[in-house]
């Protein structure tokens, strides 16, 4: 089986450069923008542990992926250091030639326990998410689980065993923690940590988003460069989703990601596989593709790698440029939730 890793274009040609694997659906923690207590608290059935990928058919996947051209690999949830002995795919996944990064996304709850044996295993690098350094406000956006400090050592054990420039993602609620922007900020500056702010999107259903919610990313800039002078940089690479600016007075950077107020779809190069085996290509999926039926089924690689190709070439998905249209239809369509394939 060889790959076509320059001819793998989609609809509007953008290749399949990255792929966010969830290993589970379960959190600890629930975000309002996400898990909110009142939707799952007794209504959800989370997957089972047999329903979830075992890491076999994770690493066969992934050595699939990269043969259609997959560089990129970001570990996800749910919570991801949830998942038993996450360590060993690390290892196992750094071992795959082609991967030339992988990370993995996570709230931080956990990382003074586990973040010494990710780094020992290999992975590359790591983003937590921390949407305020106001515990009160946290906890509100939390749901009520872990605190501040808790993900403030996280990521201190993390620096302290190795990983640098840990990326640190903020999502941005209008009237809710708009007003600790520039704590995080203050906090960051000058330390390795990049912080990105992210707008509130309407990943899913349970969130019941509305658009007076958001803080457009132009205004927090604007915010930030008031009191903190900042000079855009170039992006590290092609479909990178953040826009990325430099303290002009040298001592770090931020990044900003705004899938409402400025869309990039147009060079979106994602795929993502949900805990329980199905290929959805975009955030905002309606539905995905079983893959773990396929591998369960002895199918082989090449008829996996035939199943992912033909979705790819097929993929037209533009669903942030075209969010109005959606969102104007009488009957919304039903969204994946974002724990199940990670944000």
């Amino acid at each position: 089986m060889q790959g076509n890793a320059h001819q793998l274009l989609d609809q509007f040609q953008r290749p399949l450069q990255d792929v966010r694997i969830s290993v589970i659906d379960r959190c600890n923690f629930r975000c309002t923008y996400c898990m909110p207590e009142e939707e799952y608290s007794h209504s959800y059935n989370f997957l089972k542990e047999k329903e979830w990928l075992e890491f076999d058919e994770i690493v066969r996947l992934t050595k699939i992926l990269v043969n259609l051209g997959t560089t990129k690999v970001r570990i996800t949830g749910g919570e991801p250091l949830l998942r038993p002995n996450l360590s060993e795919l690390i290892r196992r996944l750094t071992k795959i030639s082609g991967i030339e990064d992988l990370a993995l996304t996570t709230n931080g709850s956990l990382l003074v326990k586990q973040a010494a044996e990710l780094k020992n295993a290999g992975l590359h690098r790591l983003t937590v998410s921390l949407d305020t350094l106001d515990e009160n406000i946290f906890h509100q956006m939390s749901g009520g689980k872990g605190s501040v400090n808790q993900i403030l050592e996280g990521i201190a054990e993390a620096q302290r065993v190795g990983f640098k420039s840990i990326k640190i993602n903020a999502v941005v609620k209008k009237g809710i923690n708009d007003h600790t922007i520039l704590d995080l900020i203050k906090h960051f500056k000058g330390t390795d940590q990049v912080v990105r702010f992210i707008e509130y999107m309407d990943v899913g259903n349970c969130n019941h988003w509305q658009g007076e919610h958001v803080l457009p990313n132009a205004e927090i800039l604007e915010m930030i460069h008031t009191q903190f002078p900042l000079k855009p940089l170039n992006a590290n690479y092609y479909g990178e989703v953040a826009e990325r600016y430099r303290f002009a007075d040298g001592s770090g950077e931020v990044g900003f990601i705004s899938s409402i107020t400025q869309p990039f779809c147009g060079s979106c190069t994602r795929a993502r596989i949900s805990a329980d085996g199905k290929f959805y290509t975009c955030l905002f999926a309606t539905q995905g593709t079983d893959l773990r039926a396929a591998l369960r089924s002895d199918a082989s690689d090449e008829k996996i790698y035939g199943i992912i190709k033909h979705i790819w070439l097929g993929r037209a998905d533009k669903y942030s440029e075209n969010r109005g249209l959606f969102r104007s239809l009488k009957e919304k369509p039903h969204k994946v939730e974002m724990f199940q394939i990670g944000g």
